[in-house]
């Protein structure tokens, strides 16, 4: 009787670890902390842009951040509108290359992280 009250508890705590182990990687996923440096070189952004981009990047990955904590019935539409944001600051900031390339990058992103 001890033993199967133990093996229940211990299956229940192994559950639970289950379940915070996911919840922290769906909460990872939505982290959109870019690297400047890397979007600089790669999207050969000059100084004005570098400095832009930071700004952007950091109101897009605050936006995402509360769209991860959401619930899960607003978690969907605070994610696009997050990326809506984003996109409509980055295409005022980048040329249509720069945006173009930019496009690509975070649609991978966004595939890679299960968040399409």
């Amino acid at each position: 009787m001890i033993l199967a009250v133990v093996a229940m508890l211990s299956m229940t705590m192994t559950f639970a670890k289950s379940e915070m182990a996911n919840m922290e990687n769906e909460m990872n996923a939505y982290e959109m902390n870019f690297s400047v440096y890397s979007m600089t070189n790669a999207l050969k952004l000059n100084d004005d842009q570098a400095e832009a981009v930071e700004d952007i990047n950091r109101i897009f990955n605050k936006e995402m951040g509360a769209a991860a904590k959401a619930s899960a019935d607003k978690r969907s539409e605070m994610k696009n509108k997050a990326v809506k944001k984003n996109l409509s600051y980055m295409h005022y900031v980048l040329s249509e290359q720069q945006y173009h390339k930019y496009l690509i990058y975070l649609n991978a992103t966004m595939i890679n992280r299960g968040l399409n």
